[in-house]
């Protein structure tokens, strides 16, 4: 249920802050107004958003909203929170993934209610976080009334939410670093690899991306453990072998990596039911051998 008379306002216009601005204004939410250090990027946001006014500064924006979001960078929030006089009963909520609402302490004391708003999604860019934010998790972190304000907030947004404590918030940031942010990382390292056999980035990727489309279909369809393939799901450890000594010799700067990984992936195989103990046991000592 979106409630059409509540009066959003946002500090900050980076990414995040236009993508919700904008979905807020189409689901029906009132985008009052909005305040950046940087003047382009709140005039940037205002554009996109019928009604919205840009303000001279966040306490303006603290005095016109119901609800302030401060979609700043991580850093900069404690500094924000703490320059506003915030009036008794405004909703004053971040989006950081790995801050509790603690740094929003000075707005608590003043009477303000407090919580986070985290959309568990990569933000290439504003257009591509206005693509991917629907359907999107929600973790959000407050209190009552303002939890059950951002539960439907989620909901109206087409996503869904989880509800976390402040102490769950660095370890949920972590795995979203894990499956987002290092798989960048992997996808390079493999491309990496397809350079010592002369075959560019680009071409590289282009071909290693129906794999991933592939293996994210598996995740989705068929869930983890039983997505599992390639040679430690069957227990090949001849074929880890191959490996460990290719990239001893033409990629060592991995090899750890590699180890490291098929360490962690042994306990899927296990549990995906395709490998016995035994199995299991020689392929560690391998991926343990130096």
């Amino acid at each position: 249920m979106v409630n059409s008379k509540l009066r959003v306002g946002f500090i900050g216009a980076g990414t995040v802050g236009t993508a919700l601005a904008v979905l807020l204004d189409r689901k029906g939410y009132g985008v009052v107004g909005v305040y950046s250090r940087t003047l382009s990027s709140a005039e940037k946001l205002a554009r996109l958003v019928k009604g919205c006014r840009v303000f001279g500064s966040g306490q303006e924006v603290a005095e016109k909203a119901g609800l302030v979001f401060i979609t700043t960078p991580d850093a900069a929030i404690p500094a924000v929170v703490s320059r506003v006089k915030w009036p008794k009963g405004v909703s004053v909520v971040h989006c950081s993934g790995a801050d509790s609402t603690d740094v929003l302490e000075p707005a608590m004391r003043s009477g303000a209610m407090v919580g986070s708003f985290h959309p568990l999604q990569t933000f290439a860019g504003v257009q591509q976080a206005i693509e991917n934010i629907p359907g999107s998790t929600f973790a959000i972190e407050a209190g009552e009334p303002l939890l059950t304000v951002l539960k439907y907030m989620a909901t109206a947004l087409d996503g869904s939410w989880i509800k976390l404590q402040a102490s769950d918030k660095v370890l949920y940031h972590a795995a979203a670093v894990f499956a987002c942010n290092y798989l960048v990382t992997l996808v390079k390292m493999a491309t990496d690899l397809w350079q010592t056999f002369s075959i560019p980035t680009d071409q590289a990727t282009r071909a290693l991306l129906p794999l991933l489309r592939g293996t994210l279909h598996n995740i989705e369809t068929i869930g983890i453990p039983q997505c599992l393939t390639g040679p430690i799901a069957r227990g090949d450890d001849g074929t880890v072998s191959k490996h460990l000594k290719a990239l001893k010799e033409k990629s060592p700067a991995l090899l750890f990596a590699y180890q490291e990984l098929g360490l962690q992936t042994v306990p899927i195989a296990l549990a995906k039911g395709k490998i016995a103990q035994a199995q299991a046991s020689v392929l560690e000592m391998i991926l343990k051998s130096k």
